[in-house]
């Protein structure tokens, strides 16, 4: 147990940093850091975590629902330094459908919190509405409560006029459901079953635009040829279809694994950071920092692929993404 001294200097500082000069201070202080990296690479694509709401709620000796609300908390306030800086795309990782084996009480706690958060955050004059940005749920809706879909209608509609910024919540989602629904999709969109019309005539055989199938059915030509999946097909079916590739990606709480979080769409310049703060701690004074170490790295990694380049047209080289082909 804390010492009454710990704990009082604890209330004390918490006191100082609540009173105006001080807030004052701090969000000034903020401005100038966000307005300096602007100036600088910005990651398009951000993509959390946000592991530790109820280790942070065990270790502070409150109500796990407590923990999921202050988690809330940080995470609007993590958006707003995301949109103030410059990036485009921020997406959650708010409810895995292994979630579903947790128990029953704090599922529905969960679903609860999901339908009025969502709400509140899509109001108008609130942060999404501030920073332009639309909604998108990305996951296994057919496993949500009607009245979860509801809620998720409305915050969807409320928002879907907003074009400067996305945010992406994954609820109830795992990449490999994602993947496999995208190629569920690639599939279905081969094998398109069409009403088969009249037998046409020998005179217009030739303008015929169906094939028929061992089924019977009949599906749209082209469509069949397996070597004309690529790495975009499956891409363009997944559910962040048509964002930026993802820049960064940060699991809090000091797990250091994906726990099935989007697999498909790290690639070789993801820059994944596994931060040792629980959620609800993590504030823009941890996030920054990460920031700012992306954007020296992108610039280092620009100048090294600009080298090569260089280097490579005057050995008459081409290039690659990935390098000198």
């Amino acid at each position: 147990m804390p010492s009454p001294t710990l704990h009082g200097s604890s209330r004390t500082r918490k006191w100082i940093l609540s009173s105006p000069p001080v807030e004052w201070a701090t969000m000034q202080l903020q401005e100038l850091l966000i307005n300096a990296l602007r100036q600088g690479p910005v990651p398009q694509h951000v993509a959390f975590v946000m592991d530790g709401n109820r280790r942070f709620a065990r270790s502070n000796h409150i109500e796990t629902v407590e923990g999921h609300n202050m988690g809330f908390e940080a995470l609007a306030k993590i958006l707003e330094v995301c949109y103030k800086s410059g990036v485009k795309v921020v997406t959650i990782y708010a409810f895995s459908i292994e979630n579903f084996k947790r128990p029953l009480h704090e599922v529905n706690a969960l679903m609860e919190i999901a339908k009025i958060k969502l709400l509140q955050l899509c109001q108008h004059g609130e942060l999404m509405d501030r920073y332009g940005a639309n909604l998108r749920i990305l996951g296994h809706r057919s496993l949500l409560r009607q009245d979860v879909l509801e809620a998720i209608e409305q915050a969807t509609e409320m928002t879907k006029h907003n074009d400067r910024a996305i945010l992406n919540v994954c609820f109830p989602y795992t990449s490999r459901d994602e993947m496999t629904t995208a190629i569920r999709d690639i599939v279905s969109s081969s094998t398109i079953p069409h009403t088969s019309p009249p037998s046409p005539s020998p005179s217009d055989s030739s303008s015929s635009t169906s094939t028929s199938t061992s089924s019977g059915k009949t599906a749209t030509p082209g469509l069949m040829d397996i070597e004309s999946i690529t790495e975009n097909t499956i891409t363009q079916h997944m559910f962040t279809s048509g964002c930026p590739p993802l820049d960064l990606l940060v699991r809090t709480s000091g797990v250091e694994r994906l726990s099935d979080f989007m697999m498909w769409q790290c690639h070789q310049d993801t820059d994944i950071v596994f931060s040792d703060y629980l959620w609800p701690q993590f504030d823009i004074w941890k996030f920054m920092p990460i920031l700012i170490n992306w954007g020296v790295k992108r610039r280092k990694l620009e100048k090294e692929r600009g080298d090569v380049e260089v280097r490579g047209v005057g050995m008459g080289m081409g290039v690659s993404r990935d390098g000198v082909y």
